[in-house]
């Protein structure tokens, strides 16, 4: 019988940086709902549970039980960043990171990192990642504001962007080596050829943590769990990220979902 596994994590803290975030464990919970619905064996990692080696060896242990036909999501809400690149991979001199909740002793988990795992798949495993987080830029296009409002009756709370800099958490000798100036560009996301993913925005732009109804969420993982309730049956992830893409960016959001992976991937049906 084919297997349907999720890992969801989600981390607002931030021990050590003064940088932590709100919505984020409710866009795990939100997506863990939604993927349990559909039939998917969950797994959830939050705040102090969601650590460098938990995230790693958890992703690892379903990628490394799963045969052809299964299918895995991850999904991660929290704070992107970068760092040198250590392998001369990336045209920049800088690979794209998650932050671990253990970021300050242990570093970030690297797109070269999920990568390996990733790429460790068995034939005919189809593997998902949702990214709710960002690296850094700016956008220029805005679609018109569609968004509900933050909160009501009361003053708005103050948007945070999910951008850690790597000065919160890299030596002094590693920060020298990313210059002054880090080059934008539009390159491989974190786990760039094993899986497809969706992401909160593009590669040099920030994903915003934010309030909905008066309930913190990422502005992405708000707008996609919308989405997907309206799309038609046997609908594919290119539908879903259509549909997301009608919203976002806008004037108060600007960041640009993305959908990286191969055509075939595109086309997977949702969920499947």
């Amino acid at each position: 019988m084919e297997k349907k596994l999720a890992l969801c994590i989600g981390i607002n803290d931030y021990p050590g940086t003064g940088s932590d975030l709100s919505g984020c464990i409710n866009d795990a919970n939100d997506w863990a709902k939604l993927l349990s619905d559909k039939g998917f064996k969950v797994k959830k990692l939050l705040n102090k549970d969601a650590t460098k080696k938990n995230i790693l060896d958890n992703m690892k242990a379903m990628i490394d039980s799963s045969v052809k036909g299964d299918s895995i999501i991850f999904q991660y809400s929290g704070h992107g960043t970068y760092i040198p690149d250590k392998d001369g991979d990336e045209a920049d001199g800088t690979d794209e990171c998650l932050c671990p909740y253990d970021l300050k002793t242990k570093g970030p988990v690297s797109d070269d990192e999920l990568n390996d795992l990733f790429n460790s798949k068995k034939n005919g495993v189809k593997i998902v990642f949702f990214s709710d987080s960002c690296h850094s830029g700016t956008v220029t296009r805005f679609a018109a504001n569609s968004m509900p409002r933050s909160v009501t009756g009361v003053k708005e709370p103050v948007r945070k962007v999910k951008f850690l800099p790597p000065a919160n958490f890299l030596s002094a000798k590693e920060l020298g080596k990313l210059g002054m100036v880090r080059t934008f560009r539009r390159s491989s996301p974190p786990g760039r050829y094993g899986s497809l993913l969706m992401s909160g925005c593009q590669d040099v732009e920030y994903s915003y943590d934010a309030y909905f109804q008066n309930r913190p969420n990422g502005a992405f993982t708000f707008v996609a769990l919308q989405a997907v309730k309206h799309l038609k049956a046997n609908a594919t992830y290119q539908d879903w990220y259509k549909a997301i893409r009608k919203i976002l960016p806008t004037q108060q959001y600007p960041q640009s979902p993305n959908l990286y992976g191969s055509t075939a991937m595109k086309k997977w049906k949702v969920f499947s």
